[in-house]
């Protein structure tokens, strides 16, 4: 679950930033496509995490066979 409380910052702190970016247009486009690119990354992490620990969660069900 510490993986997820990390992820879970990470993209908080990212997605502060992206706001306070939206309000000074200045470089916006670069930065925004950055800050886009790692919450995409971040999600694509958190996924992966939820499924390996389900999977895994899955294969220790005894199903009597």
């Amino acid at each position: 679950m510490s993986e997820l409380v990390f992820l879970q910052a990470a993209a908080s702190a990212l997605w502060r930033r992206l706001r306070t970016l939206s309000r000074d247009q200045r470089g916006y486009s670069t930065e925004a496509v950055v800050v886009t690119a790692l919450l995409v990354a971040l999600a694509i992490a958190a996924v992966g995490i939820i499924t390996a620990k389900v999977i895994s969660k899955a294969n220790a069900i005894q199903t009597g066979g």
